[in-house]
């Protein structure tokens, strides 16, 4: 079977490693370059490359990915981070698991050596939310790792940076698309070695309006149909 793994970066010292990590499971790889500061390159005939000029958002990033990944004949595609927390080993996990039509996460083993609080605290707020816009009991909504159909492409999603991963579980969960997840271990690195573009205050701000906006959706999407 034709695997395909999508690999959105941005400014990612660890690029390379991800990459020859999920090349040597023999996946095509779509690698997209955000606007990184340092433009990357790639070497290998089984990846791809995709730049954007500028940071448009790793939602942008993993919507031109799923673009270039139904040009070349996929109807699934994963995804991957480019910090190195996720291992390219996990991935038969994923499609094995994988559905038609549905979205299938990674839940992170957060008994991991390293883990910070702020992700523990954050995915429990995010799952809090997800739950009463999706009526779905999930357990890990914000992970990076996950298989999607390429019919992610038809939703009509609003937001385009870390708050993406949130709005495109919903908006497939509104439309009756299936959403399930599968048990993967992950690597958290100390603190002094951690990357993460995540800005408290305006990527937080940001997923607090997106969740008022899509409770706000809920409520009349569940009213109209109370009223049918």
């Amino acid at each position: 079977m034709r695997r395909c793994v999508v690999i959105p970066t941005y400014n990612s010292p660890h690029i390379e490693e991800v990459v020859n990590d999920v090349l040597s499971f023999g996946y095509t790889v779509i690698v997209v370059d955000d606007g990184s500061s340092e433009k990357i390159s790639i070497n290998n005939p089984n990846a791809i490359l995709i730049t954007h000029d500028e940071n448009l958002g790793k939602g942008e990033a993993i919507l031109s990915g799923a673009r270039k990944a139904r040009e070349f004949g996929f109807d699934r595609f994963v995804t991957i981070d480019a910090d190195k927390q996720h291992y390219a080993s996990e991935i038969g996990k994923l499609y094995d698991a994988y559905e038609k039509e549905c979205i299938v996460i990674g839940k992170r083993n957060f008994d991991s050596k390293n883990v910070p609080k702020s992700s523990i605290i954050g995915r429990k707020f995010s799952n809090f939310w997800v739950k009463l816009e999706t009526f779905k009991d999930l357990q890990d909504t914000q992970s990076g790792f996950r298989i999607y159909p390429i019919s992610i492409l038809d939703l009509k999603t609003k937001y385009s940076r870390f708050d993406f991963e949130i709005e495109v579980l919903v908006r497939h969960s509104f439309r009756g698309g299936y959403i399930k997840e599968v048990d993967i271990e992950c690597y958290y690195p100390p603190q002094s070695q951690r990357i993460s573009h995540f800005h408290k205050v305006k990527d937080n701000i940001r997923l607090s309006k997106m969740h008022t906006r899509l409770i706000i959706e809920r409520f009349f999407l569940l009213r109209g149909f109370l009223w049918n």
